[in-house]
């Protein structure tokens, strides 16, 4: 666990917000009913939004690393109450890999390296540990148990597989208990129908008939992919995960042993029924609402049916006894699967680095444009370089900036940003201030000072001209079209360019004036000369 959670924090360190996360912090700052009960794409987020709404008044939004720790914290959680599941069914050794595997699953990369994933990790630790004061069959207990249900369900719609599967164990136990206790269950159910009946309904939905026909092949898929992640059989260079072909023969030949098993002694294992409960609940609800980005393999699902699979292992090991040959094997092989999960998790990181560097460059625009933006500006992708920024506006985020602080590269910082994120910057910047480029058949009217000739010809590339705030003309002479580019952060490249500039015309370029210092760039391209001048 310390391993793990060094790790992580190694990878996490430096990188910044990333898409639903931005919907917490763009629009549930404020201890409002609205804030913490509102749906986020059809699920609870209840728990998840109190956290960023106390994140954000001790720690302000500068960086990411509290929430990180919070993610960490319940992932750590999570592996403790796995390892105390697994090792009453088959012992500590076989529980320590067993939590190892789970603890470095690179696969499911999104939910160990992306704080907003603490929705699903924080039901997965609740969920987990209710099941495990059930087991315990302490009445007095009972109320522990219930208020974890319901602490699973307000961290996301996750908690509702946990619930069937408490729901599952009650029924079990009944002739030891009796039904009474079936309210543990019945009571987090009641609070979720409130949530639903109040709020969740206006989310706008997925569940279609073709869906649910499809959902027994998304639950294969599930299994099969969990399974791939787990032994990694597969891996993850973005989305979606590459998958291998071992999965499906794996998850055959598991079921072959548990009809064995079962043909053996007539029976299966107590505790295999509520989490096999649990885990076909999850993906058969989540095969209700796939859409593209919510395929059974995609990495944030991959860490539950991971989970899921390791408790169901656990219960058809029971009682199963291995001998220290068989513990060094199991070991050498859990160390092999890690270290191949690894590069996965590595790759992971990558993505959300060059996300971060977009995010960072992209944000930074909107403050240095802030006296000018629109309050109602947005980030298209083509605009942004990435899809994941659309929660964003500008009126929004530069007063959560005012609050909480900036998540942006400084001025100075952009200037010495990776290339990508410099020139997403200065196309930020052209749209959001916006810069104005007018170009008039005839020469310009306006009086000019400062002009400069630019000779016609190649060899120009490498002197662009310097340009402040206000209105600068081009002229371009009788001859050929020309072309005209600018820059302003980058310096690999022009984001911006003016194609196919007719001869004997003016072009008009404005400027407004923004919070940072540094001059755009001019390039003039053209056969034959042309006149840049200072309006």
């Amino acid at each position: 666990m310390g391993a793990a959670a060094t790790l992580i924090l190694s990878y996490g360190s430096g990188l910044t917000y990333f898409q639903d996360s931005w919907e917490l912090l763009m629009n549930r700052r404020d201890l409002t009913a609205e804030a913490v009960f509102a749906p986020h794409s059809e699920h609870i987020v209840v728990l998840p939004a109190l956290i960023e709404i106390v994140s954000l008044r001790l720690f302000g939004m500068d960086s990411i690393t509290p929430d990180l720790v919070v993610l960490v914290a319940l992932l750590l959680g999570t592996a403790g109450c796995l390892f105390a599941y697994v090792r009453r069914r088959v012992g500590p050794w076989p529980a320590l890999l067993m939590t190892t595997l789970l603890l470095f699953l690179g696969p499911a990369w999104q939910d160990l390296l992306w704080p907003f994933q603490i929705g699903f990790v924080g039901s997965c630790l609740c969920g987990l540990a209710a099941l495990l004061v059930l087991e315990s069959e302490d009445r007095r207990r009972d109320l522990i148990a219930c208020i974890l249900l319901a602490s699973a369900m307000a961290f996301s719609s996750l908690g509702i597989p946990f619930v069937v599967a408490a729901a599952v164990q009650i029924l079990l136990q009944r002739r030891r208990h009796g039904l009474r206790r079936l309210w543990v269950a019945a009571a987090p159910l009641v609070l979720y129908a409130a949530w639903y009946l109040g709020w969740g309904h206006t989310a706008p939905s997925q569940f279609s008939a073709d869906n649910v026909l499809d959902s027994p092949r998304y639950l294969g898929e599930g299994f099969v992919a969990s399974l791939d992640a787990l032994l990694a059989l597969g891996t993850i260079a973005d989305e979606p995960v590459a998958r291998s072909q071992w999965g499906l023969p794996l998850l055959v030949a598991l079921l072959v042993l548990v009809a064995y098993g079962w043909a053996r002694q007539r029976r299966l294992p107590e505790g295999l029924w509520p989490v096999l409960a649990a885990a076909v609940t999850f993906w058969l609800l989540a095969g209700f609402n796939e859409i593209p980005g919510r395929e059974a393999y995609s990495s944030r699902y991959l860490y539950v049916g991971a989970l899921f699979l390791i408790l169901i292992a656990a219960n058809l090991l029971q009682g199963v006894r291995f001998n220290r040959w068989g513990l060094l094997a199991a070991g050498a092989l859990t160390a092999v699967v890690v270290g191949f999960n690894l590069v996965p998790l590595r790759e992971g990181r990558d993505f959300f680095e060059g996300q971060t560097v977009l995010t960072r460059a992209d944000l930074a625009a909107i403050e240095i444009a802030a006296p000018k933006v629109d309050p109602g500006f947005r980030l298209p992708p083509e605009t942004a370089g990435t899809p994941f920024l659309n929660e964003i506006e500008a009126g929004e985020y530069l007063q959560a900036v005012e609050e909480y602080g900036s998540p942006a590269y400084s001025a100075a910082e952009l200037a010495a940003a990776p290339e990508q994120g410099r020139v997403q910057a200065d196309l930020v910047l052209a749209n959001a201030l916006p810069l104005n480029i007018e170009t008039m058949a005839a020469p310009a009217a306006a009086r000019a000072r400062r002009c400069v000739e630019v000779p016609g010809g190649a060899g120009r590339g490498d002197e662009p001209l310097a340009l402040a705030p206000g209105t600068t003309t081009i002229a371009l002479g009788q001859g050929e079209p020309g072309k005209i580019s600018l820059r302003r952060f980058a310096r690999e490249q022009y984001p911006l360019v003016a194609e196919t500039i007719a001869p004997a015309s003016t072009t008009r370029l404005q400027i407004p004036p923004d919070r940072a210092s540094q001059p755009w760039r001019l390039l003039v391209e053209a056969p034959q000369a042309a006149t840049v001048c200072r309006v």
